[in-house]
Parts: structure tokens; C-alpha cells; sequence
């Protein structure tokens, strides 16, 4: 291994491509915004379809019926992951990562503030779901290489014995996300319940247009990785990506799917769902699954990075397999004590399923998971796996809770069994992955 004058490992013989300190904070930077701009995006769309989208969108149905109806559209967002990873997967394998980062920022946050400015049921009809959820589907082609890309370029520009930190960084921003959206809607419900309905909801996702525009500034900015450029300079860029992942990496494909389903799943499960649950099931004041959400992720500010930098001491797989047996573990506490309607046992329990075991793996998932794939179709592999992933798990996981709690009367018991499948799987899946710290990310 080599070491370049600025004091970083090089990842492999090209000690000369190996990126700066100055080259990899500016990384950091363009991917911690465009994830804070990704989970504020379906922070606030979650909050608001959990809140108030049934009845500006979907109003004259039952509790029930409004469930399903509104966690329905919000699955069609997931629906569309898949293809935008796909399409971006292969766009970033072609013609390098930096382009694939500018274009998924715009498209997700344009749809984003389009939600703000559309009319409500009330003045348009049927339209206004139909094109609620025709914004949703963009929002999500969008977001389906956005996480890819954010883990992946830092990876690349990482030094190997301490990317797992490093990658986790852009994470944060996740957070960030999630504080800001959290923030947004607990100033605007703070409004006359009349004023709120009309135009006080629409702020959150007009605001996105600053993120949006501050997220191209910053991602303008940042150079191509340095293993794309090598792969260019060598003549090694794959023609066919999909193809190439397929034929090269079925099992590696079907492992990172299976490390996916227990942290996206409960993810939605518990940051969405939950926040339906406590406020028209249990009956409890909508603030507090929203604090609950906002201490998690404050706590989660410490859980990523530090998961990451644990995975760089003792293996990615370890601490993935530790996290998902807690989110498993977890499952029935966490829902026995929303049933105690107790605000501060509901926030520790939120903080707790959330921040430990959900960001717990979220955050060794952005060295994990590039390290398991070759680079010439990386991109490809990362995005397919964790989109693909996303659609069977954290996509329909609401709207299969819901159903849930209509065929068990109210009964939280199957929500957590269902938690505890989507991370038993994970936990199983870790016994079939292989370790990665440490390896070569230009081949």
C-alpha cells in the first residue's frame, strides 16, 4: 500500500489518483447535503401522509380505509425506486458519479416542492390525488440512486483503513434531514388548525427549494471519483452494467438485498407508520411521535458514525449483525411501550428503535455495501440492491401494517412479529456475506 503527500492510504497502486483531504471533505459535503435533502424530502411526505394527507387528499374514508389509502400512495414512491436505480445505476457506471449526484438532487426536490403547490381534493377532485401520487413516483425514481451514490463516491475517495467512518459521514446528513423536516412541521403546526389545513402544510415542501438549490452548488463542486477515473483511463467502463451485475454477482446481488430488508423496513415501519398509529389508534397528541422521531435522530448523530468507525475496528458484518439482532430483539418492547401512551416511554422507545437499531446498520451500509461490488458496475449493484430492497420492505411495510392493525382489531402484536421478520431475515443474510473491511476498491 502507498501513502500520498497528504497523508491518506491509497486504495490501490495508483497512490498518484488518490484524492486529498481537501478532495474528500468537499465529497463528504456534496453527499451529506443531497442526503439531508432526500430524507427532509420523505420526512415531511411521510409526516404529512401520517397527518393530514388523508383528509386533504383522501377525505371521506374511514380510519382504515384512510390508512391503506394514504400509505397506498406513499408506496408508489418505492414502486419507482427500483427503475430510478436502475436508470441512475447505469448512468453512474457510464459516465461517472458526479453526474448521477446532480441529477437525482434536482429531480427529487423538484418533485418535492411541486407537492406544496398542489390543490387539494376539495378543489380539484380526484386530479389531486392523481397527481400527488404522480409527484411521489418522481420523488422516488429520483431517490433510487441518491443513497447509492452518496456512500459510494465517499468510499471511493476514502483511504480503506478508515472508510467505514468516512462513509457513514454523508449519512449524518440523513439526520440532518430529518431534524429539518422534524423542525418544519412542529413550527407550522403551531398554527390555527384552519390555517394549517389551507396553506401552513405546504411550507415544509416549498422550502425544499433551497435545499434543492444549495444541494447542486455544493455537488457542482465536487470532482469525479477517482476509481471512475481509472476505470475511464483504462478502458474498463462496463458497456452493459446490468448485464455485467447479473452474470458476475447474483448471489452478492441477493445478499445485499437480504442486509437491506430489516433497516429499511423497520425504518418506515417506525418513522411512519408509528406516527399513524399513536395518533389515530392510541389517540395520542400528534407532537409527541414527532419528538420522538427528532430525538432519535439526534441520537442517531452519534449511532452512525460511530457504527461506521466500529465496523472499521472490528468488521463490517459483526456490526451488522449485532444491529439487526437488536432491531429484532426490540420489536415487542418498542410496541408495548407506545401502548402505555406514556409520552416520554413513547419517545424512548422511538429513540431507541430508531436511532440504535435502524441507523445502527444504516450507517455500515455506506462502506459495506460498495466494497461488496465490482467497480466497473458498483454503482449498478448498490443502487439495484438497496431500491429493490426498499420496494419489498420499507415501501409496503405501512401499508401492510395497516392492514395488520385493521384484520387485528388494533392489536399491536402483529406490527411487532412483522419488525421481527424483516430484521430476523437481515440477521440471517449477515451469515451468508462476506467481510470487506479493508479491501481493494479498484477492482
Amino acid at each position: 500500500m502507498k501513502t500520498d503527500t497528504m497523508g491518506l492510504v491509497a486504495a490501490g497502486p495508483h497512490a498518484a489518483q488518490t484524492s486529498g483531504m481537501a478532495d474528500l471533505r468537499r465529497v463528504i459535503a456534496a453527499s451529506t447535503a443531497g442526503s439531508a435533502m432526500e430524507w427532509y424530502d420523505f420526512s415531511i411526505y411521510g409526516t404529512a401522509s401520517a397527518l393530514i394527507f388523508a383528509d386533504l387528499f383522501f377525505p371521506g374514508l374511514s380510519k382504515a380505509a384512510g390508512l391503506l389509502a394514504i400509505f397506498g400512495a406513499y408506496a408508489a414512491g418505492f414502486f419507482a425506486r427500483p427503475f430510478g436505480g436502475l436508470f441512475f445505476g447505469w448512468l453512474g457506471d457510464k459516465l461517472g458519479r458526479k453526474v448521477v449526484l446532480v441529477a437525482t438532487v434536482l429531480l427529487m426536490g423538484g418533485s418535492t416542492f411541486f407537492i406544496g403547490l398542489l390543490p387539494t381534493y376539495a378543489t380539484a377532485g380526484v386530479w389531486s390525488t392523481v397527481l400527488l401520487v404522480a409527484l411521489r413516483l418522481l420523488q422516488g425514481f429520483g431517490a433510487g440512486a441518491e443513497q447509492a451514490g452518496a456512500s459510494l463516491i465517499v468510499s471511493e475517495f476514502a483511504p480503506p483503513a478508515r472508510r467505514g467512518f468516512y462513509a457513514a459521514l454523508p449519512f449524518a446528513g440523513c439526520i440532518l434531514g430529518i431534524l429539518l423536516a422534524g423542525a418544519m412541521f412542529t413550527l407550522v403546526q403551531r398554527l390555527p388548525k384552519d390555517e394549517f389545513m389551507l396553506y401552513g402544510w405546504r411550507i415544509p415542501f416549498l422550502f425544499s427549494a433551497l435545499v434543492v438549490f444549495a444541494g447542486i452548488i455544493i455537488r457542482m463542486r465536487v470532482k469525479e471519483s477517482p476509481v471512475f477515473q481509472e476505470i475511464r483511463r483504462s478502458g474498463q467502463v462496463s458497456e452493459r452494467p446490468v448485464r455485467d451485475l447479473l452474470s458476475e454477482s447474483p448471489r452478492t446481488l441477493l445478499v445485499a438485498f437480504g442486509l437491506r430488508v430489516g433497516e429499511n423496513g423497520s425504518s418506515y415501519l417506525y418513522q411512519v407508520f408509528a406516527l399513524s398509529y399513536l395518533t389515530k389508534i392510541l389517540l395520542v397528541d400528534k407532537s409527541i411521535g414527532t419528538l420522538g422521531i427528532t430525538v432519535a435522530a439526534g441520537l442517531a448523530i452519534v449511532t452512525i458514525p460511530l457504527m461506521g468507525w466500529l465496523s472499521d475496528r472490528f468488521g463490517r458484518r459483526l456490526m451488522y449483525r449485532l444491529a439487526a439482532l437488536f432491531t429484532c430483539a426490540w420489536a415487542f418492547p418498542a410496541f408495548w411501550l407506545f401502548e402505555t401512551k406514556d409520552p416520554l416511554l413513547i419517545i424512548v422507545s422511538m429513540a431507541l428503535a430508531i436511532g440504535v437499531g435502524v441507523f445502527g446498520m444504516y450507517g455500515i451500509q455506506g462502506a459495506y455495501f460498495p466494497e461488496l461490488f465490482s467497480a466497473r458496475f458498483r454503482y449498478t449493484g448498490v443502487a439495484v440492491s438497496k431500491e429493490f430492497a426498499a420496494v419489498a420492505s420499507g415501501g409496503v411495510a405501512p401499508f401492510i401494517a395497516a392492514a395488520l392493525i385493521g384484520w387485528s382489531h388494533g392489536a399491536y402484536w402483529p406490527i411487532a412479529l412483522y419488525v421481527m421478520v424483516l430484521a430476523g431475515i437481515t440477521f440471517v443474510a449477515t451469515f451468508f456475506a462476506p467481510e470487506t473491511r479493508g479491501v481493494d476498491l479498484n477492482s
